[in-house]
Parts: structure tokens; C-alpha cells; sequence
């Protein structure tokens, strides 16, 4: 489904963030990116749907090379690449509603979207998906009322009003602690395999990533030095990722936790 083939970025400086990138994610399928600050992972979701633009290379979307695209195609295609962002990038002013209602703006057009005029279908919907993440009581309440973890919930509404192909995930629990950065990626993987939608999760927790993902990417220097299973993840690859560290705390944390959500 998507296809990234030598995609590269060079910044100005001359700091190349992406080093001929080859990656394919078929439909259906979550993956993990990881790797230290600085490793590309962001730039890699930013130039899959231009919010940088690569330098070079291709990335196809059902065969749609998203790269050659102009403005109003390029418009249309994000349709399709739902965007949930570390900060939220929430309307803080907004309510809960019209926040989830504002992925259709790439459907409605600027007039229905600015007199918040939706079709009804799109109203139900975000009643249903707000129903799903466990925020129907709090569709009038202002974005600003709520917790990190109730507005991350409502970005990925927003995402998935869309109704998306793919999903672009950007560090989605970098600002909240661990007992609700757990329910966010756990919420993250049961609706992607519920849509049957793939998903590419930008996130710096290695142990989260091998709780909840089932195929990993490791980003340094902007080159994939690792793609496989979360099990694949040994001191030495994590060294090869990182630099070197105490892995093996990081293992045997991955192993408690797992214990844990089984015993749950």
C-alpha cells in the first residue's frame, strides 16, 4: 500500500535527515519507528505526506507517487493520511465536536467548514468515534478543559473522521505519563486492526513499541539499521539503534509489563 523508494532529505546546511529510505507497509499493517532524537523519524512521516518536502526518491500510496503531486492533488491525496501530532494541534477554543468535525475539512470546503456547517453523516460519525475512545460526554466541552490524554484521544477522532488509508503517528505519547501512554497506544493498534488500517507510529519508548507493535524500524543517521520484530530488539541491535546503554533493563521491563497486561 505504501512504497517509500529512495526517499531522501537534504537540508540546506547540507544535514542530510534521510538517506534513500526503502520501506513498504502493506495495508493493514502498524509499524514502530525508533531511533534517537535526531535519527529522521519525524522527517520520515513529514515527507511521506509533505508537510516536508523530500529532496528525492518516491513515496507511492496505492501506486499514487505522492511526491510528483500538485497542490490541489496533493490537497485530495492527504484525504487519505490521517495525522495524529505529539502536541495535539488541537483549536484550543474549539469544543470537543467541532475539533473532531475539522478532519472533514478536506471533504466540506471552506465556507460549510468556517459557518460549521456539516453534513449529518459526518456529525454521527464523530458522535461514534467519540463514543469509541470514551469522550460522547464531553463533545461540548472546550479542547482547552482537557487532559493531555483526552485531547491525544480526540486527535485521533479527528484522524480517523477522515476515514484514511494510512495513519502518520508522531511521538503520540511523548507528553503523557506511562499508565496513559499505554491506553493510548493500546487504543491506537485496536482501532487500526478494527479499520483495517495501516499505521506508522513515530515513538521514542522502545518498551511501549514492543508491547503493542508487531514490526519494528529502527532509524540512525537517517538509514534503517533495523526491520523486524519486536523480539529482534537484543542489547546489541539496541546498541547498533542507540549507542550504548543498559539494555538489558529495558528487556526485562518489556517482560514485567507484559506480565502485567496478561494478568489485567
Amino acid at each position: 500500500m505504501l512504497q517509500l523508494r529512495k526517499l531522501t532529505k537534504t537540508y540546506k546546511t547540507g544535514d542530510q535527515a534521510l538517506k534513500a529510505i526503502d520501506l513498504d507497509v502493506p495495508k493493514g499493517q502498524v509499524l514502530a519507528l525508533i531511533g534517537p532524537s535526531g535519527a529522521g523519524k519525524s522527517t520520515m512521516i513529514r515527507c511521506i505526506n509533505r508537510l516536508v518536502e523530500p529532496t528525492s526518491g518516491e513515496a507511492l500510496l496505492d501506486g499514487v507517487d505522492l511526491t510528483k503531486l500538485g497542490a490541489g492533488a496533493l490537497r485530495r491525496a492527504r484525504r487519505e493520511m490521517g495525522m495524529i501530532f505529539q502536541e495535539y494541534a488541537l483549536v484550543e477554543r474549539l469544543t470537543v465536536m467541532e475539533n473532531v468535525l475539522s478532519g472533514r475539512l478536506g471533504y466540506v470546503g471552506f465556507w460549510r467548514s468556517f459557518l460549521r456547517r456539516y453534513p449529518q453523516s459526518d456529525t454521527d460519525e464523530a458522535f461514534r468515534l467519540l463514543d469509541r475512545v470514551g469522550l460522547l460526554h464531553m463533545a461540548d466541552k472546550r479542547a482547552d478543559e482537557l487532559s493531555g490524554g483526552q485531547r491525544q484521544r480526540v486527535g485521533i477522532c479527528r484522524a480517523l473522521i477522515q476515514n484514511p488509508k494510512l495513519l502518520l503517528v508522531d511521538e503520540p505519547t511523548a507528553s503523557l505519563d506511562p499508565k496513559t501512554s499505554r491506553q493510548i497506544m493500546r487504543l491506537i493498534t485496536e482501532l487500526c486492526r478494527e479499520r483495517d488500517l495501516a499505521a506508522i507510529i513515530n515513538i521514542h519508548d522502545v518498551a511501549l513499541a514492543q508491547m503493542f507493535v508487531p514490526r519494528v524500524v529502527g532509524l540512525r543517521f537517517g538509514e534503517i539499521v533495523y526491520d523486524g520484530l519486536p523480539t529482534g530488539l537484543t542489547p546489541d541491535k539496541l546498541t547498533e539503534i542507540y549507542g550504548e546503554e543498559d539494555w538489558e533493563a529495558t528487556i526485562e521491563k518489556v517482560e514485567d509489563e507484559d506480565e502485567t497486561e496478561a494478568a489485567e
